[in-house]
C-alpha cells in the first residue's frame, strides 16, 4: 500500500506522466494507470483523508468479489497437510478426491496446489537456537571431496572431509579421510577430541550408517561401537531429526565456511597423499579458527577458550581403542565366529545369544552385559581357540588324553595293554582314529576290569588282531576266562622238509657278521660258506 500512496502522491500532488512515476517508485507503468483509475473511480484525491489508513484503502480499492469467492469450496489444508504424510498419497489423488466431493465448487488443479503450498508456507517456523558453553559437538562430512593422486599409479582417489564445530564458539575442526566407513569415522571424532584437548557433552551427529543403526525422532538408536566410544569419553549422542537439517544449521554453516575457506583455497593444489592433504587443511584451519568475526568481539579461537574450554569434560588416561561389536549366536560345540577364528565361551551358553567386542588385538563376550569370555585375537581362519575351563566335564576329560598318557595307562594295566594301545596308535590310517580306538579300550576296563582286558588284549595279540573289537568280542564271549582254547602266543613255525635246495636263514647268517679264517700265508680268508662275504 505505501506504493499506492506514492503512487496517488506523484500523480495529483506533483502531476507526473505515468511513465515518469513507474520509474520513480519501481512498478510497472500498467500498475501506476491501474492505480490511478481505481482511485479515481472512487473518488479519491489529494491528500488522503486522515482515517484513510493502509487496511482502508486496500479494502477500497481492491475488494474482494463475494461472488467469485462464493463459487469455489476451499478444500481442508490441514487435513490435506496430515494425508501427505501417509505412504503413496499424492497432491493429484487428494485434488481428485476433493473435485469428487465438490462437482462444480472445486478448485483446478494447479490453484489447489497453489493454494496448499501457501498454507504450507505459513506452517515453517524456525525457532532460533542458544547453545550452552561445551555442551554441543555438531559433527557432518562436507559432501565435497578432494582428489588424491597415487605416486606408483597415478590413480586418482577422492577423499572425504569430516568436520566437527562447537556450538557455543563455533570452533572448527576438520580433516581428511578416505571414507564416510565407521573405522574412519571412530578415528576422526578420537582425533578430534585430542585436537580440542576436550570432550563436549553431547555429540550431534546426522544419520548416517556409521553412526546411527535406526533412526528415530524420540528414541534413535545408535551405532554400538559409537556408543562404546562415548561412553569411553563420558558423552551421549543425540543425532539431528531426519531431514531436519536446521537441527545442526551451525555445522551446516561450518561445512559451507570449510569449503569456501579451505577447500576452495586448495583446490589448484595436488596431493599424493592423505597426510599431505591433511597437512595443508590443518595450517588453513588454524588461520579459519582465528579469523576475527564480523560481527561479534574475538574469534572462534579465543571464545573457544574463553567459554568452551572450562566448560568441557576432560579427556580419559587412554586412548579409545577402535572396537567392533556383533551379536552372535552360540554353536553347539561352545565356540562363536568372529571373522572366520572361533572362540570359545561357556558352554552353558550354548545356543544363546552372546555380544562380542572385538578389537585389533582382543575378543570379548558379553551375556547380559556381564564379560563371560575374553581371549587375545588370532587371524587363523578355520581354527579354534579353546579354554579348558569353557568345556563340559566330559569333553575336558576327553581332552585330557594324550598319546603319551594313554601308553602310560596301558602299561598300568599289563604289557599286554600296552602293547594294544600302542598297535592301535601306530598302525591306523589317521591318529585321531587310533585315539578314539584307546579311549574304547578305557571304556572296556571300566566295564569290564582291568584284568579281564589284559587277558582279552592278550589273546588279541596271540590271534594277530590287536583291535578293540576283537578284544570286545573275547570279552562278550568270555573267552579270556579259558586259556586252554587258545594259544598266549603265536603258534610254532611248520618243521623244514629236507631237501637240497633249501637252505634256510642259517646260511645267510654271516650277511650280518662275517666269519674269516686265516691263510697259511698270514692272510685273511673271506668265509665260503657265505657266497654274498664274497668281495
Amino acid at each position: 500500500m505505501r506504493k499506492i500512496k506514492e503512487v496517488l502522491r506523484l500523480k495529483f500532488e506533483t502531476g507526473f506522466s505515468h511513465e515518469r512515476i513507474a520509474a520513480a517508485v519501481g512498478v510497472s507503468k500498467g500498475a501506476v494507470t491501474k492505480y490511478v483509475q481505481r482511485a479515481v473511480a472512487a473518488g479519491l484525491g489529494w491528500p488522503l483523508a486522515p482515517e484513510r489508513d493502509d487496511a482502508a484503502l486496500e479494502a477500497l480499492l481492491f475488494p474482494h468479489s463475494p461472488a467469485l469467492v462464493a463459487a469455489y469450496t476451499p478444500p481442508d489444508y490441514a487435513l490435506i497437510h496430515q494425508e501427505l504424510k501417509r505412504k503413496g498419497v499424492t497432491l493429484q489423488l487428494l485434488w481428485e478426491e476433493y473435485s469428487a466431493d465438490h462437482p462444480g465448487g472445486a478448485y483446478r488443479y494447479s490453484q489447489f496446489c497453489l493454494h496448499y503450498h501457501s498454507f504450507r508456507q505459513s506452517l515453517k517456523r524456525s525457532m532460533r537456537q542458544v547453545h550452552r558453553a561445551g555442551d554441543k559437538l555438531f559433527i557432518d562430512y562436507s559432501g565435497a571431496t578432494v582428489p588424491i593422486i597415487a605416486v606408483e599409479t597415478g590413480e586418482i582417489r577422492r577423499a572425504e572431509i569430516f568436520v566437527a564445530v562447537l556450538g557455543a564458539s563455533s570452533y572448527v575442526y576438520a580433516e581428511a579421510t578416505w571414507t564416510q566407513q565407521l573405522p574412519d569415522w571412530i578415528d576422526s571424532h578420537v582425533r578430534a577430541f585430542e585436537h580440542m584437548g576436550c570432550v563436549a557433552a553431547l555429540l550431534v551427529p546426522d544419520n548416517l550408517k556409521s553412526a546411527i543403526h535406526k533412526a528415530c525422532r524420540f528414541e534413535p538408536e545408535a551405532n554400538s561401537t559409537y556408543a562404546d566410544m562415548a561412553r569411553h569419553y563420558g558423552t551421549a549422542i543425540l543425532p539431528a531429526r531426519p531431514y531436519k537439517p536446521r537441527d545442526k544449521a551451525t555445522v551446516e554453516q561450518s561445512v559451507l565456511l570449510v569449503q569456501r575457506w579451505i577447500l576452495a583455497r586448495l583446490r589448484n593444489r595436488q596431493f599424493f597423499s592423505l597426510a599431505e592433504l591433511n597437512a595443508a587443511i590443518s595450517t588453513l584451519l588454524a588461520d579459519l579458527n582465528q579469523r576475527p568475526f564480523k560481527k561479534l568481539d574475538g574469534c572462534r579461537a579465543s571464545v573457544f577458550e574463553a567459554i568452551d574450554r572450562p566448560a568441557m569434560r576432560s579427556l580419559p588416561e587412554h586412548r579409545y581403542e577402535f572396537a567392533e561389536w556383533k551379536s552372535a549366536t552360540v554353536n553347539i560345540d561352545y565356540h562363536v565366529d568372529v571373522t572366520g577364528h572361533y572362540y570359545s565361551v561357556p558352554h552353558n551358553l550354548v545356543r544363546l545369544k552372546v555380544e562380542v567386542r572385538f578389537t585389533a588385538t582382543a575378543i570379548e563376550c558379553f551375556f547380559k552385559g556381564k564379560r563371560v569370555a575374553a581371549h587375545v585375537r588370532s587371524n587363523k581362519r578355520g581354527h579354534h581357540t579353546t579354554v579348558s575351563g569353557h568345556m563340559p566335564e566330559s569333553h575336558r576329560r576327553h581332552q585330557d588324553w594324550t598319546p603319551g598318557r594313554l601308553l602310560n595307562w596301558g602299561l598300568s594295566i599289563g604289557p599286554g595293554t600296552r602293547k594294544v594301545v600302542q598297535w592301535n596308535l601306530e598302525n591306523r590310517p589317521h591318529p585321531e582314529q587310533g585315539y578314539r580306538a584307546c579311549l574304547g579300550l578305557l571304556n572296556l576296563a571300566k566295564r569290564y576290569g582291568e584284568s579281564r582286558l589284559e587277558a582279552a588284549c592278550c589273546r588279541a595279540l596271540a590271534i594277530g588282531s590287536p583291535i578293540r573289537k576283537r578284544v570286545l568280542s573275547i570279552l562278550e564271549a568270555k573267552l579270556d576266562q579259558h586259556p586252554e582254547l587258545f594259544p598266549t602266543s603265536a603258534p610254532a613255525a611248520p618243521p623244514k622238509p629236507a631237501h637240497a635246495n633249501l637252505r634256510g636263514p642259517e646260511y645267510f647268517r654271516c650277511t650280518t657278521t662275517t666269519t674269516t679264517t686265516t691263510t697259511d700265508t698270514g692272510e685273511p680268508e673271506p668265509c665260503l660258506s657265505n657266497p654274498l662275504s664274497i668281495h
